[in-house]
């Protein structure tokens, strides 16, 4: 991870230190993997590292035998010993005496290690019902901080999905807690120093509770998910601040997170001239030299920064204690913070990891084109369209294989699940932002070849890599919701939408298999699943819609669906030959009384068609806060 903060440290501790190189050039053969190139490669020792330690985090330190096979692992060492650590010289050397004088202890240990990894430890499949998605909501509601909002007390991360979660059972249940738990940790996020308040987007995650000091990285992939939280929140609420930061977020990866050719960069640095935070934190001396001492003091004043600082003797900028802004604020605020960008930009900036992942890509194309539409803004849509371009061209082999990165024009290493289902996902939003048919036409051609080289003929399942990847001690299929949904978990949503837009259930049967493969994993777990908790919703909730745009000048129809919270809908338009070869059903659909029309079915029956948008928002209207 060439933005972690702790493979930084010990980097310069221990990897470009002499004294270390010539312990481990001697002893050993060191590999360095990239874990954001090579996920396959990390999820499989750090279930080992897992297993042996309880825990697990970046950097990994894994040694293994010559067969590849693992036998120690574990996270940061210090160079030397310290208090209760063991040092990574005394480690290297106690490891090395033990390969040379008791191999074989080494070599019993790895077997043992081997045999629980390929071990099928999945009890049966259990049967999931409501009770699952209500436990899931019980055990966010546990561990919900109802002060500051999130769902732990520190470190505390943004975990999208499990907000694009709660607002479906909200939805679906008319539950108003799960809306306010949404709201406050929205909120509580955007006014914590989690969000770069000078220069926009999220942080990776708080290390306290109240959101203020973060771990500074930022990452495409959080800035995608909650671009699409914050703009789904402001759907189902119509609140405009919610919408003002999903613009934000995507100025950002608009300005600095976006090549020349279209695709977007996975990462910036929490670390400048070797200090983390240097770039974004401030003296309340620099604030009132940028902005002069009137207007200095007055920021100040709502941004808590002080002459005693707020992060060791500096400021990070946040809104804790002052809360959402006025309007006379806001605008007084907007006008200092372009002076303070101004000034910022001309410090040393974070390094900036510039690889392009598809995986990761495929999140921000579902970003864009989703708040495209959501929001009413043609850029984001046209910078979809760039995305998707840009991957089709760079990333898709002569024999249609996707890969996985591209980087100084090369682009290499077999894609993985998350890969296809991600680029799917931001595909079949790129359809529905744009009605043409191309995006949805390749969101079907990556699915099927998804489903060839992952799929588990035998027992059901996504596996993480291919069938015709390299081969590596375990093959693992993941269903767990981490800092992202998990590949199988958006492969499930992706197919029932695609079972509903093209009127083939054989996708939903898929969908379904894969839930059915994992029950025992979720229903043993809720909280850890909560994005496949959103497929098992859309499978089953009576509030599923499929909505067809028919006839010319469909365009205020369209506006109008689009304005509405409606996250179990898909909807076609622009109804033309090369849709009908996909959605063969489209072709029965015409303009009615020679007006647009929207034809919504639900719960397998189809409506009457709806000729005006006051009656297209009836259908969609969400339940109101009480």
């Amino acid at each position: 991870m060439s933005t972690c903060h702790w493979c930084h440290v010990m980097e310069r501790e221990s990897f470009e230190d002499e004294e270390v190189a010539r312990v481990l050039n001697r002893d050993f053969i060191c590999i360095k993997v990239d874990r954001e190139e090579r996920p396959d490669i990390d999820s499989i020792y750090m279930s080992v590292c897992q297993l042996l330690t309880g825990q697990g985090g970046w950097p990994l330190t894994v040694f293994l035998t010559p067969e590849k096979h693992p036998f120690y692992a574990g996270t940061y060492f210090p160079k030397d010993d310290s208090m209760n650590m063991m040092g990574l010289i005394s480690l290297l050397k106690t490891i090395n005496n033990i390969w040379q004088n008791e191999k074989k202890t080494i070599i019993d240990a790895t077997k043992e290690i081997m045999a629980v990894q390929k071990a099928d430890r999945r009890p049966e499949a259990a049967k999931l019902t409501m009770n699952t998605i209500h436990h899931a909501f019980s055990q966010l509601k546990r561990s919900y901080d109802s002060y500051y909002g999130g769902f732990s007390n520190a470190p505390k991360f943004p975990t999208p999905h499990n907000l694009l979660f709660l607002l479906r059972y909200w939805y679906s249940q008319k539950e108003t807690l799960a809306l306010e738990m949404v709201e406050k940790t929205l909120e509580s996020m955007k006014n914590g120093g989690i969000f770069d308040h000078v220069g926009f987007g999220f942080s990776r995650y708080s290390t306290d509770r109240k959101w203020l000091v973060p771990h500074f990285e930022k990452m495409l992939y959080d800035n995608s998910l909650l671009a699409i939280v914050y703009a789904e929140a402001y759907l189902a609420t119509g609140n405009s601040s919610y919408s003002e930061t999903a613009h934000q977020i995507l100025e950002y990866i608009l300005r600095d997170m976006t090549s020349g050719e279209g695709g977007f960069y996975s990462a910036e640095d929490a670390d400048s001239e070797g200090v983390e935070g240097k770039f974004y934190v401030w003296t309340m001396q620099e604030i009132i030299d940028v902005l002069g001492e009137k207007d200095g003091i007055e920021y100040c004043s709502l941004y808590d920064i002080t002459s005693k600082g707020n992060f060791e003797g500096k400021n990070i900028p946040n809104l804790i204690a002052t809360g959402t802004l006025s309007e006379a604020n806001k605008t007084f605020s907007e006008l200092c913070r372009k002076r303070l960008f101004e000034y910022r930009e001309k410090r040393i900036h974070p390094h900036k990891d510039d690889k392009i992942l598809t995986s990761w890509n495929g999140l921000m194309l579902a970003a864009m084109s989703f708040c495209g539409k959501a929001l009413g803004e043609e850029k984001y849509t046209i910078s979809a369209e760039k995305c998707a371009q840009f991957i089709l061209q760079k990333l898709v082999r002569s024999d249609g294989r996707l890969l996985a990165r591209f980087r100084d024009g090369e682009s290499a290493i077999l894609a993985y699940l998350e890969d296809y289902a991600f680029l799917v996902w931001g595909l079949l939003e790129l359809y529905e932002a744009t009605y043409k048919p191309f995006y949805l036409e390749k969101a079907l051609e990556f699915n099927k070849r998804m489903l060839e080289l992952f799929k588990d003929n035998t027992a059901y399942g996504l596996f993480q890599y291919g069938h015709d990847s390299e081969k590596l001690i375990s093959r693992p299929k993941e269903c767990y919701d981490g800092a992202i949904p998990s590949g199988n978990s958006v492969a499930v949503m992706n197919l029932l939408r695609i079972a509903r837009l093209t009127g083939q259930p054989s996708f939903e049967k898929e969908a379904k298999s894969i839930i059915e493969y994992f029950s025992s994993d979720i229903e043993a777990v809720p909280i850890g699943h909560t994005y496949m908790l959103c497929g098992y919703l859309y499978a089953t909730t009576e509030k599923a819609s499929e909505v067809v745009f028919a006839g010319s000048e469909c365009d205020n129809m369209v506006k109008t669906y689009n304005s509405l919270y409606h996250p179990f809908s898909v909807s076609l338009s622009q109804i033309t030959p090369e849709l009908i070869k996909i959605a063969p059903y489209a072709s029965e659909y015409r303009g009615y009384t020679g007006k647009a029309a929207a034809y919504v079915c639900q719960n397998f029956s189809c409506m009457s068609p709806v000729t005006d948008t006051e009656s297209l928002s009836e259908i969609f209207l969400q339940p109101k806060k009480i």
